[in-house]
This record gives C-alpha cells, structure tokens and sequence, in this order.
C-alpha cells in the first residue's frame, strides 16, 4: 500500500518487525517472512482475511554505531553471539546483498511491503540495490537530525517512532523532513521491552491524532500478547508494527517478547476482524438477525382464550415471544378490535385473528 491508501482507509496496515529475530541467517529471515504471510482465516464464519501487510529488517553500519570502549567491552549475556558486544552486533548483521536476497524473496513470493530501519547514513548503502516501500526510523534516532536529512532527502514516505521521545524532539524531526516531504507516518512507542502496562500509554494515539492530523498515526507495539494492537486499532492507529518470530524461544534479545506463529495468526485475525467490527457510526438492525429477533423478541398476546365478539381490552393481553406479530407500541391496534375466531390462551395475536 501507498502512503496515501493508508492515510485514506480504513484497514489496518500491519507490519511484523524482524529485526535482529533472524540471528544472522537469511535462512531464518526467510522463514519468518514465510511464517507471517501465511492465510489468515477465520473457520466459524469462514472468512479470508487479509494478511500482514509489511515485513520490516534493521540495517547498521556498525563503524557508526557505538564508541570503541562500547564495542569492546566484554558481552556476558546467555544471548550472546560474541565475546564484545562489538562481535555480537557483527554476528546478527546481514549484509546489503543479504537484505536485497530477502527484499526480493517477500517481494516476489508474497507480494509484500518491505520496510528498512537505517541507523546511519553509511547504511543506506543497501538503496543501491533497491528501494523500500518505506524507511523507519527508530526511536532513538528520532533526534539524529543528520540522519533524517538524508532519508528525507530518498523522497521514501517515512516512519517514525516516538518512543523515546517528547513533542519538542518529534516537533524538530518533523521540521527536518518535511522540507523535502510530507508522506509521514507517526507510531507511538514506549522503549521499554516488554512494556510495563502502566508505560503503554495508549491515549498518546489520540493525541497524536489531534496534533498532527496531516499525517498517518499509528502504533508501535512492545507488551506481551495482542491486545496493545487490538486497542489501539480500535482507537483508530491505521499502522500496527509488532515484533515476529518462529520461536520465542530461541536465543536473542527480542525472542521472548515477540509474538511466534499462533501469536501473529490471531493478531492479524483480530486486527481484520476489528475492521468489520468497527462498522459505521449510526444505530440499526444488522443484516442477518432476522430470525433471531422474530424468534426471541416479544408480541402482543392472550392472557385468556378469546372468543369471537370479544372485544379485547389492555387487560386481555400481555408481550410472549416469537416476536412476528403486534408490539406493544401498535397496541392500538389490538385494543378495542372484536375478535374474529378463537384465541387459545397464551397465545400471539395476529392480524387474521381479529377485525
């Protein structure tokens, strides 16, 4: 989808972040672009739903990361894949042709978005090879202002995450980027991982919806489970992004607060099915309940047998289910009518019934 389709409709765009959940293997990457474009159904109703929209990867280029001391120092973690944490940021990077190996791969077997978060500007060396369909920006780069001159400068639609930041910091991105566009899009975050519940904050949505209007709101999703998504889709984020996995629990950092495969198979149904719930902002009688309102609604009927000449009085008659005949607003049109042939007790009275 377009940046403008998002801004103008009313369907979720969901993207499933994999970040570094590939632990360095293209292969893993792969199957996790597999797992997350599989069909999405719903087996009551039997209903096709429609499936993630967007696969995400995180580009570095870690001479521009982190300080010398910071690269060295010794990594003492169980999801280590180096001694430094130098040697394990390298481990998990892929390379440009790597990541154009899976652009390609979701592209021409799922027809998929395809989404990169550049960290630095020696990274946005994989534009060479080929163009996303939109660039992210993480929440700590918010204030980067270097870097987003150069991705403003791709004319790329951009994503931002606000998760570390305040208006003064989003306010500042927003003032770089949009001297050379304005195809935005805004995902409220909190950097914490998992995200305590009193951090969510979900009523940043509709803040964010107030303020900048001009452009897609969203949100960017670290809790445990799916109902963060599920609530702020309902309180109308067009864009959901949550971290994917096919295991969670394989070693790394993100694994464990990832959603697995029956994670993003349900997200993604009830995000759908969310967007048919929702429906339009009036009152009326859906289609479909017909026969559930005639059978348990109530009609006007005997209290007592009533006989032909009768004429029927307000204490002739109560309200009994199936609810095919008079109701108790057309009551009218039952007191006062001479009863035409027998009406057992207990009984609707229909039109034939009387005069």
């Amino acid at each position: 989808m377009k940046w403008k389709e998002i801004k103008n409709s009313d369907r979720t765009y969901i993207i499933g972040e994999i970040g570094q959940n590939h632990n360095g293997s293209v292969d893993i990457a792969k199957l996790i672009v597999d797992m997350v474009t599989r069909p999405i159904r719903e087996e009551l109703f039997g209903l096709q739903l429609d499936p993630i929209d967007a696969i995400k990867l995180t580009k570095r280029d870690l001479t521009e990361e982190l300080s010398a001391s910071a690269m060295n120092k010794p990594y003492d973690s169980p999801h280590a894949f180096g001694k430094t944490y130098g040697e394990h940021r390298a481990y998990l990077e892929l390379s440009d042709e790597e990541h154009f190996e899976i652009y390609k791969y979701a592209k021409e077997n799922y027809g998929v978005d395809f989404i990169e978060t550049i960290t630095s500007p020696g990274a946005m060396s994989i534009l060479k090879l080929f163009t996303p369909d939109f660039l992210k920006v993480a929440s700590r780069d918010l204030t980067n202002l270097p870097l987003l001159e150069a991705l403003a400068e791709t004319k790329i639609p951009i994503i931002l995450s606000t998760g570390m930041a305040g208006k003064r910091e989003l306010d500042e991105a927003l003032e770089v980027i949009v001297k050379h566009h304005e195809k935005i899009a805004i995902l409220h975050c909190t950097s914490e991982y998992p995200t305590r519940p009193e951090n969510v904050n979900l009523r940043s949505i509709t803040y964010l919806q107030k303020h900048y209007p001009q452009y897609i709101i969203g949100f960017s999703d670290h809790t445990i489970g799916i109902a963060a998504p599920l609530a702020a889709a309902a309180m109308g984020a067009k864009i959901i992004e949550k971290h994917v996995t096919i295991d969670r629990r394989m070693k790394g950092t993100d694994q464990a607060g990832s959603l697995g495969p029956d994670g993003v198979n349900r997200m993604i149904r009830d995000l759908r099915l969310l967007e048919k719930w929702l429906g339009e902002e009036d009152i009326y009688i859906a289609p479909g309940i017909e026969q559930t309102r005639i059978k348990l609604e109530r009609s006007i009927a005997s209290k007592r047998t009533l006989h032909p000449g009768e004429i029927i009085s307000e204490e002739d008659i109560h309200l009994l289910s199936p609810g095919d005949g008079f109701k108790w607003r057309d009551r009218h049109m039952v007191i006062g009518k001479k009863v035409k042939k027998t009406i057992p007790v207990n009984e609707i009275i229909y039109p034939d019934s009387i005069e």
